[in-house]
Formats: structure tokens, sequence, C-alpha cells
């Protein structure tokens, strides 16, 4: 597994919890062991955990998910923190240095973001998504990372969104349009 890293998206409360804001509820739930798993093979395997994180301000003018969405994932808040036992499994390895979580603003993890040069400067070619939503913030960093030529491989059992139709429309673009492989 040389070369790859693991992104965990915006696996947070206010996404995954029931009394998140922002909850895909039980299917975002049901992904959390196969999350956790993954995290804790990656680490023992001396790769890159990374963990991008929506972060908004309460009421912002200027972000357009202001009038798209309730407020979620406001900074020092119980909803921005990462769902169940990922949030203690980041809280022991926070200071490995090969887990990395940083702060987003838009749905790709990559826009606005120094990902691409952090994953260039490691070499690191071929990303594992996981985290939700999958026809939303794991969609448009797959978009991403496929237009900047990266090689990607979406957990199937990893990723999970508010409706079933969009779980499969995604994970059809991720195999059909991106090239992608497309694992439990």
């Amino acid at each position: 597994m040389l070369n790859e890293a693991l992104l965990i998206i915006d696996y947070t409360n206010d996404f995954v919890a029931e009394g998140g804001s922002l909850t895909a509820g039980k299917p975002a739930q049901l992904i959390e062991d196969n999350i956790f798993n993954l995290a804790q093979e990656f680490l023992n395997n001396d790769q890159w955990i990374i963990l991008p994180t929506d972060l908004h301000q309460l009421n912002d003018p200027y972000h357009p998910e202001t009038k798209l969405f309730p407020p979620h994932n406001l900074a020092d808040s119980w909803g921005r923190q990462f769902y169940g036992r990922l949030q203690d499994w980041y809280d022991d390895n926070k200071q490995n240095d090969h887990v990395y979580a940083y702060a987003k603003n838009r749905y790709s993890a990559f826009a606005n973001t120094n990902l691409d040069n952090f994953l260039r400067e490691r070499n690191i070619n071929k990303l594992h998504l996981t985290g939700v939503c999958t026809d939303i913030c794991v969609l448009h960093t797959a978009i991403s990372a496929y237009n900047l030529n990266y090689n990607l491989v979406i957990h199937q059992n990893g990723v999970a969104t508010f409706n079933p139709d969009g779980q499969n429309w995604a994970l059809d673009h991720f195999k059909n349009s991106l090239g992608a492989t497309i694992t439990n």
C-alpha cells in the first residue's frame, strides 16, 4: 500500500449522529466500524490517514451553503467532532505524523486547501475515499482527485448519504466516469 492514503471525509456528529443538524442517519452510522477498521489498518501499515472536515461559521453571508443547508459543523461545536469511535481514535493518534486533519470550506477536500501539495510532497498517488455524504462531499472530492490524476478506491461500505438513489448514482459515477475501483 505504498503511496496510498485514506481520506475520511466529514465523518462528524452533524452528518452522522441522531442529533446532528444535517445527519445522514442510520446509513452513516452503519459504516462506523468499517471506517474505524480502515483507519487502524492504514495506521498499522504506516500509511496516511487524512481527515478533511467541513468548518463553517454561523450565518456566514458569503458562503453558499448558508442558503442551502441548516447550520452545521460550526467551529468548536459538538457537531463538528468526529462521530463515535473515530473521535477517540483521532484523539489517541493525532500526534502521529501520518494522521492529518484539516478544515475545508467547500464540498471538495481539494478546494481552497493544501491537500494536493500535501499528497504530492509524500508521493501519494492513490486515494481511498470514505465518509459522508457519498453524493456530495465524497463525490466532489473524487472528481477533483480524478482531475488531478489520482487513482481512486471507493470503499462502498465506508461511504453513506441521505438516500439510496444518491448512493447508487454516486457509486456508479465513481466507477463508470472516474474509473475508480469500488471495494467493500
